[in-house]
């Protein structure tokens, strides 16, 4: 955890971000929560390996300490600035005397450590880029590795990090690329075998703009708060980006692991396409939905939305089962994007009596009342014999006994009875039997539960 920077720390943030490669399934192999063979874990309770790296530089005459004030460094950019060149240190504290940097040190002046860019930089080979090499000691002054707190950069911590971890390969941003030949200098003056590097395009948003932790939104706190899944995210960040042979939507962690080929990296920045999430989301839902174990927490989760959402509006406890939350989860499966969609005003007749007042059936028809009627005892005649292909057709000839009332007309009244929807805006996807049907009476809304395990009536499937 790099947490050198004290002005910039944020209570709290570490375990944020443990907390989230939790819950995406991509826990650290190690980190300050988990220990390890290669702690401490926050680059605070590292300095001493960090000073060390230092005063050896320093000893082997690869780095200096360095006097100027904040105040004679910012006139220095500022005139780079002014004369239209890019700002850097202009080295003056290298060319100190021995006898003047022991003066100053001795009297406590503050100081920072700055490593000494050579030229000559050798060429190495990038993962993603291939062979590169940067002239840093041309474009940049010396850049400081110790603070003035005694903390290091991010240059010397990530080196002495990787050196003393074993760390192997290195992949980080493009932003970092230019720097690397630097991060090898650092290593050839400590004498360090350095890692393998392996530079990642950047992610974008859509429209080419980068992708900023400034943008709230896409934090991924935002994504799990608005229902998305761990794997559904990481699907669809992949997706954008390189890699792969092929990409295709739907694929799991481990499929991921298993196509990964560092070699199919492009340099091209990847767009990320957020508007395709839901349809992502979609897909591994479906895919929980058909594991036991995975519907057995979703089925959880969306008892407590129903609960929050409904609370004692809840009339019929037996919606709350578990029979009743699955039957809705596998029938509904392939047609919501996030499981909190169950519980939107569209969806709501399935946890609560629709409040539909008498006047507004009669204005379908001044026959509701006898169609209602009828419709309860076609259903009571038949209990749970009822199938959706036999009441289509004794629907119909209810309708043919009505004076004045159409079969779409029933069915407008009957969805609206059921559902307290207009408009029929879903529909369901498999033959349904068997479940609450809510009914208007005269006197107010009439329940005939037949059995609670199940989703919708086949009426109910009709008015769709």
């Amino acid at each position: 955890m790099e947490d050198t920077d004290q002005t910039r720390l944020v209570p709290g943030a570490a375990d944020a971000i443990e907390d989230m490669l939790e819950w995406a399934g991509i826990p650290p192999d190690e980190s300050p929560r988990r220990g390890g063979d290669h702690g401490p874990y926050l680059q605070s309770q590292r300095l001493a390996l960090y000073a060390d790296a230092a005063q050896k530089l320093v000893e082997g005459g690869m780095a200096y300490h360095c006097f100027c004030s904040s105040q004679r460094l910012e006139l220095l950019k500022k005139e780079a600035l002014r004369s239209g060149e890019t700002p850097r240190y202009d080295n003056r504290c290298r060319h100190l005397r021995p006898e003047q940097v022991a003066e100053k040190l001795a009297r406590g002046a503050a100081h920072a450590i700055r490593f000494k860019l050579q030229p000559g930089v050798k060429p190495y080979e990038d993962l993603v880029f291939g062979w590169n090499r940067h002239e840093v000691a041309d474009v940049e002054g010396d850049p400081v590795i110790v603070k003035g707190d005694g903390f290091p950069t991010y240059h010397l911590a990530n080196v002495v990090d990787d050196h003393h971890m074993g760390v192997s390969h290195v992949l980080r941003g493009t932003e970092w690329l230019i720097s690397t030949s630097k991060h090898l200098l650092l290593y050839h003056a400590l004498g360090w075998e350095p890692p393998t590097f392996g530079h990642l395009p950047l992610l974008l948003n859509k429209d080419g703009s980068k992708l900023s932790k400034r943008q709230g939104d896409i934090f991924i706190q935002s994504f799990r708060q608005r229902g998305a899944l761990p794997e559904a995210l990481l699907d669809v960040v992949t997706h954008c980006g390189s890699g792969f042979s092929s990409n295709r939507v739907g694929r799991k962690l481990e499929q991921l692991i298993a196509e990964f080929n560092e070699s199919k990296i492009t340099t091209h920045s990847a767009l990320l396409d957020l508007e395709k999430l839901p349809e992502f989301n979609r897909i591994h839902l479906l895919r929980r939905i058909e594991d036991p174990e995975s519907c057995f927490h979703l089925e959880n989760e969306l008892r407590g939305y129903i609960t929050q959402t409904y609370g004692a509006r809840i009339q019929e406890e037996d919606v709350l089962e578990s029979a009743y939350i699955q039957r809705v989860l596998h029938l509904r499966k392939g047609h919501f994007s996030y499981l909190c969609e169950l519980v939107s005003p569209l969806y709501s007749y399935l946890w609560v009596r629709p409040a539909v007042p008498h006047k507004q059936l009669e204005e379908l028809t001044p026959e509701a009342d006898a169609v209602t009627s009828q419709a309860i005892q076609l259903m009571e005649g038949h209990g749970k014999e009822l199938t959706t292909e036999g009441l289509n057709s004794e629907l119909k000839a209810l309708a043919k006994k009505m004076k004045s009332t159409k079969y779409s007309t029933v069915m407008k009244l009957l969805r609206l009875a059921l559902s307290g929807q207009q408009v029929a805006q879903i529909r369901p996807s498999h033959p349904i039997q068997h479940c609450p049907l809510l009914l208007p009476g005269k006197f107010g809304m009439v329940a005939l539960w037949h059995n609670t395990n199940y989703l919708l009536d086949p009426l109910l499937m009709l008015c769709y």
